[in-house]
């Protein structure tokens, strides 16, 4: 069970990404983004997305890159295929991770919102120990900023649409938020 003291999860790694900065009101957590990414796109298990949000990435690694040169973005949290959950940024930071957005008439949902990225592309299945390891971060998280309630979990498609499609059709929000009701239940 994932548990969260002095804005960090107990026993996980922490890489402190210099991509974040103070939250207008670090009592207003009410929002939960999830997202998917891969560097290169479609390619999994690499250091790139860990280089991106390190602010170290080659950019000329992969011809793809060359567009993020420059680019200062982070996440709260990373969760690789395998379920690895690695944190970037204590929770009452802001984290660079969600861009121009607005949820319910809301703009810059970086002011308020956590951001998970998931190791993973629109089209691909995103793994069970990611789905596992989802659940456990979200009760987390939602025990410790009790604003975060399922509905108001959405995913970069939705604060971003138009702009923005993941985590894309590949997550099944349908059987992720069913777990994660269930584990609430069962608490």
């Amino acid at each position: 069970m994932l548990s969260i003291s002095d804005d960090k999860i107990n026993g996980v790694i922490f890489h402190p990404s210099p991509h974040y900065d103070a939250r207008p009101d670090p009592t207003d957590i009410s929002l939960l983004v999830v997202h998917g990414i891969s560097l290169p796109a479609g390619k999994f298990g690499g250091p790139y997305v860990h280089d991106l949000f390190m602010g170290c990435l080659d950019c000329q690694a992969d011809a793809s890159f060359i567009a993020l040169e420059g680019l200062r973005v982070s996440a709260h949290c990373f969760i690789r295929r395998d379920g690895q959950l690695i944190q970037y940024v204590p929770f009452h930071q802001r984290a660079w991770h969600a861009g121009v957005s607005s949820w319910q008439g809301r703009e810059r949902c970086n002011d308020f919102s956590i951001g998970v990225e998931l190791e993973g592309t629109d089209d691909a299945p995103y793994t069970e120990e990611q789905y596992t390891q989802l659940v456990a971060l979200s009760k987390a998280l939602m025990g410790s900023y009790p604003a975060i309630t399922t509905n108001r979990i959405v995913g970069h498609e939705h604060i971003a649409p138009g702009r923005k499609t993941d985590p894309g059709p590949a997550f099944n929000w349908d059987t992720f938020k069913q777990r994660l009701t269930h584990s609430l239940e069962c608490s």
